[in-house]
Formats: structure tokens, C-alpha cells, sequence
């Protein structure tokens, strides 16, 4: 079946609306959301208090450029080198 020109730029408008569509929707949201998670781990420091992509709370106690030593609950000797990426959620000291 031969299409004709009204047909062509149908279709090339319905192929534009659905990539604008998949952009909006699932691209954009993704990118936001990941630039968001790059400024919070930008702000760590020692002392923060983490939650890790495994669902650990931990306190960090040393900061690299790409990895972070967490201590785990009370005990003094559970301290744990992770990547930042593995960081979910950062909640700063309260002030005294």
C-alpha cells in the first residue's frame, strides 16, 4: 500500500508526539530525580547520619571522593567502606 504525502507526515507527527510522550513521562522525571540524588551526596560529611540502599542507618565517620566509611549501631568496630551511590537518604545533625 503506497502511502501519500499527508500519509508520511502523519505518521512522522504521531511518531514526534509519541517520542515527546516517552520524554516527558519516563526520560525527563529520571534525570531530575538522579541530579537530586548527585546534590545530596555532594553534601556529606562526617557526622551524617545514612541510609543505605540495603536498609542500614549508619553514622559516616570518613569521606573519600568516591567512597564513605560507615559505622553501624553502637559498636565501635562495625565501620564499612561503601560507594556513595549506596547512599539512599542523608540526615544532618540537629544543632545543639
Amino acid at each position: 500500500m503506497l502511502l501519500t504525502s499527508s500519509g508520511w507526515i502523519g505518521m512522522v507527527i504521531y511518531l514526534v508526539i509519541i517520542v515527546a510522550f516517552f520524554y516527558f513521562i519516563l526520560i525527563r522525571p529520571q534525570k531530575k530525580e538522579k541530579k537530586n540524588h548527585e546534590a545530596m551526596l555532594a553534601t556529606i560529611e562526617i557526622g551524617d547520619n545514612v541510609l543505605t540502599s540495603s536498609g542500614f542507618y549508619g553514622c559516616i565517620i570518613d569521606v573519600t571522593d568516591d567512597t564513605v566509611i560507615v559505622e553501624f549501631g553502637n559498636n565501635k568496630n562495625c565501620r564499612i567502606p561503601m560507594q556513595k551511590s549506596a547512599i539512599t537518604q542523608v540526615e544532618k545533625p540537629e544543632a545543639e
